[in-house]
């Protein structure tokens, strides 16, 4: 997809493709200008499938999810904290300082076919790579931001930085899931608002490379976290706006102490309700009124359905009891710790979890294509380790330029 920079950049991509298996993104060449989180997991993902993302850092500090905790130490004694290890695999490194270097940033831009930044709004445009500057240098550039609020289209919120639970705690779902009379229960899923909105990016990318086959040109693609936060969490408006004023529970929806642990049970149809009934021997349960509806089910959850279940399940495991109640054709589940996922069998399996040589784990790709195999993952790069080689190879610049570039500070 990508124009290359000279006999150097061919040779170069020649001999990357000969030892890579046949990925559908082979070709595709992203310029990411990224950070933390949300960005990086979609180039991540792209990566995955075999696209060239070349990652521009800050040649001192890197970027900032270098700085993050737990962490490793690099062959030259850095830290590299784990939110950069799990986001960055099969990416090179070029450390560029953005103020001072931006002409080799948009020189890097006319060969790509995507930039991607989560900078907050308008720091790219300080420093001369928004996207009309862009536009200017490679029309057919499809340029993806990831904000808080969005880039494109007015918001009150424009100028405001965000994390992930920033966007998750203004979509309503922190409220709507609160428990009366506590705290909002802050990013209890880790970065969900980060993640969320990687994967309407990677949507935007390549939907607009697919409009770029028909129109021959690129387009900014605008996500927004607060936006893509409210579309996950749908539930809040919508049952809002059909009277819904608390979360009410429409079934049996909780978790059940078992002998090692917590089990999450789900039953939303009286069919499974019969057979959660039948498998720890209640069955006088089809036939009691007080059972006969879903809101009696929730209204005798705690009186006579939990001691029951488990009173069942007091002297069996989380497997052994998943295992019965699943025979049965009930939703349900191990609350798992951090252990169990890293010795679940399914997971080892469907190879969703990579341990590298440095001692750290990171999951795998969940997307499973049936004729393309799935790429080796190579290591999250050292800060700046790729910098002379994307110069030289992709910009055809020489060794003496280089080498006065990271004297001068501008790369390293």
């Amino acid at each position: 997809m990508a124009r290359e920079g000279g006999s150097v950049g061919r040779a170069i991509k020649i001999a990357m493709i000969a030892v890579m298996e046949h990925l559908p993104l082979q070709g595709m060449r992203v310029l990411a200008l990224e950070q933390m989180i949300a960005a990086p997991w979609a180039t991540q993902l792209l990566a995955r499938f075999g696209a060239e993302v070349i990652k521009v850092e800050h040649p001192e500090r890197g970027e900032s999810g270098r700085g993050s905790m737990p962490a490793i130490t690099d062959p030259e004694g850095r830290s590299v904290g784990a939110t950069f290890l799990r986001n960055n695999l099969n990416k090179r490194s070029v450390a560029i300082d953005l103020a001072r270097g931006s002409e080799l940033v948009l020189r890097l831009a006319e060969r790509c076919d995507v930039l991607i930044d989560n900078h907050k709004a308008g720091t790219l445009e300080r420093y001369g790579l928004g996207y009309e500057a862009v536009d200017a240098r490679n029309p057919r550039i499809v340029y993806a931001s990831v904000t808080g609020f969005g880039t494109t289209t007015p918001s009150p919120y424009r100028d405001r930085p965000a994390y992930a639970s920033v966007a998750e705690a203004m979509s309503g779902i922190y409220e709507w899931a609160r428990t009366p009379g506590q705290r909002p229960n802050v990013n209890p899923m880790g970065a969900v608002g980060d993640i969320g909105s990687a994967l309407f990016a990677t949507i935007g990318i390549l939907t607009a490379l697919i409009d770029r086959e028909a129109t021959g040109k690129g387009q900014h693609v605008d996500v927004a976290m607060f936006d893509a936060m409210v579309s996950i969490c749908d539930v809040v408006p919508s049952l809002w706006s059909m009277g819904a004023r608390e979360r009410a529970p429409g079934a049996i929806l909780t978790a059940f102490e078992a002998a090692d642990g917590w089990v999450i049970v789900q039953v939303s149809r009286e069919h499974q309700f019969e057979r959660l009934a039948s498998a720890i021997g209640h069955s006088e349960w089809t036939a009691d009124p007080r059972f006969a509806s879903r809101q009696g089910w929730v209204d005798h959850l705690e009186s006579d359905i939990r001691p029951a279940v488990e009173a069942w399940m007091r002297t069996m495991d989380k497997d052994a009891v998943c295992g019965t109640l699943a025979a049965a054709g009930i939703p349900c589940g191990p609350c798992n710790s951090a252990e169990d996922v890293l010795n679940d069998p399914h997971l080892a399996q469907r190879d969703m979890l990579v341990q590298f040589d440095e001692g750290y784990v990171v999951p795998g790709n969940a997307i499973k294509l049936s004729r393309v195999d799935a790429r080796r993952d190579r290591r999250a790069p050292w800060l700046g380790e790729d910098t002379e080689d994307v110069l030289m190879g992709l910009l055809g610049m020489s060794t003496s330029e280089v080498a006065e570039l990271r004297r001068s500070g501008i790369v390293a």
